[in-house]
């Protein structure tokens, strides 16, 4: 079977060039072009968020320095700069001549998206790749032949292209996909999974573990690892969540998603595109709801945040509107969220000024937030503050009626005002203006400039020291039963430094929910040699009270409750070695 891309000529694609200069697109939710590489500053008011990434390169180089450059080496061998690591996954090729199962092309790059993203790439997401198919005057359902996929990829800024083809066998799925390295032109060879069809989850699990090893042969992830990131997915509620964001009738798209969310009411992506679906149609209350169901540490938890927040606003539940917008802020306060907090505050009667201060100052070019100060300051008295906000306001936008109107109510005295009726009042008091689009590629940007001051920071840590922060990150990702990325963080600890027995121990829980009970003994059994450990002692008692070791089980519950006297976990497994020997009364 072939992909199609083959024996293949790019004699007839450009070589990449330089980037273009960033334009600005406003009014849209998804991220512009060149999404990682672009600089903060390609859209209007973003100067503010340019310093904070200037000042972010500034540390993290600091750091760098002060590690003697050992930065490289902070999460695994990996350099903090990971080039070569964006990628492009296009839709697959159905080569089953079934129409049923064309909603399977849309599917395998979600998947493969989704465990390269945990896997520590940076995948360019299906609203990148439909916008740039826009930028460049193609329909969503285009076929890019062999040289509009490198253009493409040029378009996005990308540094592979993954492309393949699905056939049936029999019962089978055979999956089948090679990597473009867009920068030389050069395609490695293709890699293959097979599987039953009911089964095609894991088919394209295992296929996105093979590329991961092509992509960086130093990945030293276990390929059941991947394939257990997707073994709790029900096919069902997958094919309607895919169904769902590829349809065309957003009645259609409505029915496939809230059947998702039905039969898998834990998948946070597809809570995320019901919620996106309702929140365009003006169901806000529904949307809302929806929004709050969105994983907030997960890739879409902030801008649910975000929408949901605004959701709320336009609901009229300032108080949850508000604490929606701090949460965001919490993590990253953009200029949009902190001026929709101060709107939430302002609607419940209190002075939001503050907040309005800072989005201001956070983005001096954007007349909303001018305005709204000036409307918060007046109302609190500070009439010739607001009126050099107003000021401001009115020389960004000279044309905002509203604005304009504003400024001649406020030139008149209060009595004409009053004697002027309702209309001139609300012309003197207007509401403020809610931010309703939300930067992605802002937070996107500024989240990885955070993970790269990150890992700067690490490699000032000694190796031990460093062992023992990723441990307790990867932990992290375990509690939430998040595997890949846990692995992964284990593996970088262990790469820091050998003889951390938290590593081993970790890592000895992932071979333990992966199915791999030998590796799992292995790996609590090489933890323990390096120091005492409850989480070991507990990935051996559950092996041991699987096998029916019961002796053996109890002996090591009890050693993980004398390290841990309050470990829940302990206590749990004691008492089902003891239901199990009956001495449990």
């Amino acid at each position: 079977m072939g992909i199609g891309f083959g024996a293949c000529d790019f004699s007839a694609v450009a070589a990449p060039s330089a980037a273009p200069t960033p334009t600005a697109y406003n009014q849209r939710v998804v991220s512009t072009i060149l999404p990682f590489r672009l600089s903060w500053a390609r859209r209007a008011g973003a100067g503010a968020w340019f310093a904070v990434a200037v000042a972010l390169s500034i540390a993290v180089g600091a750091y760098g320095q002060a590690a003697g450059q050992s930065g490289d080496q902070a999460a695994g061998g990996q350099s903090t700069a990971d080039h070569g690591r964006i990628l492009l996954v296009l839709p697959f090729d159905n080569g089953t001549g079934q129409p049923s199962l064309e909603w399977v092309r849309e599917a395998a790059a979600e998947l493969l998206s989704s465990r390269f993203r945990s896997a520590g790439f940076d995948p360019m997401s299906r609203e990148d790749r439909l916008y740039a198919l826009d930028h460049l005057g193609l329909p969503e359902g285009f076929h890019p032949s062999r040289a509009s996929s490198i253009k493409l990829a040029q378009t996005l800024d990308a540094d592979s292209i993954v492309v393949g083809s699905f056939s049936l066998d029999g019962k089978d799925i055979v999956a089948e996909a090679q990597l473009v390295d867009v920068p030389d032109l050069r395609m490695t060879p293709a890699v293959t999974s097979r599987g039953d069809l009911n089964q095609m989850i894991a088919v394209f699990d295992s296929l996105a573990w093979k590329l991961a090893r092509q992509l960086d042969p130093s990945l030293n992830v276990a390929e059941a690892t991947f394939v257990a990131a997707g073994k709790d997915m029900r096919l069902d509620s997958f094919e309607q969540y895919i169904r769902g964001i590829s349809e065309p009738d957003q009645a259609e798209r409505l029915r496939h998603l809230d059947q998702a969310v039905k039969l898998s009411p834990d998948y946070s992506p597809a809570w995320m595109a019901l919620a996106r679906e309702e929140y365009n149609s003006q169901q806000f209350d529904q949307a809302a709801a929806a929004f709050a169901k969105v994983d907030r540490n997960g890739p879409d938890g902030l801008e649910a945040g975000f929408y949901g927040g605004l959701s709320l606003l336009f609901s009229g539940d300032y108080p949850q509107a508000e604490q929606a917008f701090a949460e965001v802020a919490r993590t990253l306060p953009l200029a949009e969220v902190v001026n929709n907090e101060g709107v939430a505050i302002s609607r419940e009667g209190r002075d939001g000024t503050a907040l309005f201060v800072q989005a201001a100052a956070d983005d001096p070019d954007d007349a909303d937030y001018h305005f709204n100060l000036a409307v918060s300051l007046k109302r609190h008295g500070k009439t010739e503050a607001a009126g050099n906000e107003l000021a401001e306001c009115l020389k960004l936008r000279p044309n905002d009626s509203e604005a304009q109107s504003v400024e001649a109510a406020w030139k008149q005295p209060a009595a004409a005002q009053s004697a002027a009726g309702s209309d001139a009042q609300a012309n003197a008091d207007p509401l403020e203006r809610m931010a309703r689009t939300f930067d992605a590629a802002a937070f996107r940007q500024a989240a990885a400039m955070m993970d790269q001051m990150d890992s700067a920071r690490l490699a000032a840590f000694t190796p031990h020291e460093r062992a023992e922060k990723l441990s307790a990150q990867g932990k992290g990702y375990l509690d939430r039963g998040l595997l890949l990325e846990a692995e992964r963080l284990y593996q970088a600890a262990v790469a820091a430094d050998s003889k951390a027995p938290e590593a081993h121990a970790g890592l000895a829980e992932v071979r333990e929910r992966t199915g791999d009970d030998v590796a799992a003994r292995q790996e609590a059994e090489r933890a323990l040699k390096l120091g005492p450990s409850a989480d070991a002692y507990l990935v051996l008692g559950r092996l041991d009270l699987a096998a029916n070791r019961l002796d053996k089980a109890n002996s090591e519950a009890g050693q993980a409750l004398k390290l841990d006297p309050s470990n829940a976990e302990a206590q749990e497994l004691l008492r089902q070695i003891l239901d199990r020997t009956g001495q449990r009364r």
